[in-house]
């Protein structure tokens, strides 16, 4: 295990869709090396891309914070299907450090994903979980939070964080 470096915005590598991961076995050192670097940093979720590695694969452990580490791995995710009721939220990001957003989000995302072991798996998240898986699906689309805001609003945040490096 190995704490990897974070990439921080605007690194070219966070703006590429990442390609498919196929072999979960393939990505099982760098999957534990994220989980290592997200709870180190200390995030709620990392996507390979912001380590620098363009594979669709993202970790997540949305409520660690607040009690027991319940880590969820997601290789090759898909969005199957999303609520049609949303709500604005404020999200941080590891790549963008000291800038949070308000994003408008749906309330719940159902995922299909292959785990660690190979298992196609299927899951509703919601509530925090929602946020944070909807958020590092983003990135493996090299998508960030700020894509997610009007222009004016992703200009005055990104002009912040220039500022605040």
């Amino acid at each position: 295990m190995a704490l990897r470096e974070i990439l921080l915005w605007p690194d070219p590598k966070l703006k590429q869709p990442c390609a498919e991961v196929g072999d979960p076995a393939a990505v099982s050192e760098l999957v534990t090396d994220m989980l290592e670097t997200m709870y180190d940093a200390p995030g709620r979720g990392l996507a390979a891309p912001q380590v620098g590695v363009l594979k669709r694969v993202f970790v997540m452990d949305a409520g660690w914070k607040d009690g027991d580490m319940t880590p969820v791995v997601c290789i090759d995710p898909q969005i199957l299907a999303v609520s049609d009721e949303t709500a604005a939220g404020d999200e941080g990001c590891l790549s963008i450090p000291g800038v949070t957003a308000n994003v408008r989000r749906p309330v719940w995302v159902r995922m299909a994903y292959t785990d660690l072991n190979g298992d196609r798996q299927e899951r509703r998240f919601e509530g925090a979980e929602a946020i944070v898986a909807q958020h590092e699906y983003d990135h493996l689309d090299g998508l960030v939070h700020f894509d997610r805001l009007d222009p004016t609003t992703a200009a005055d945040l990104m002009h912040a964080y220039e500022r605040g490096k």
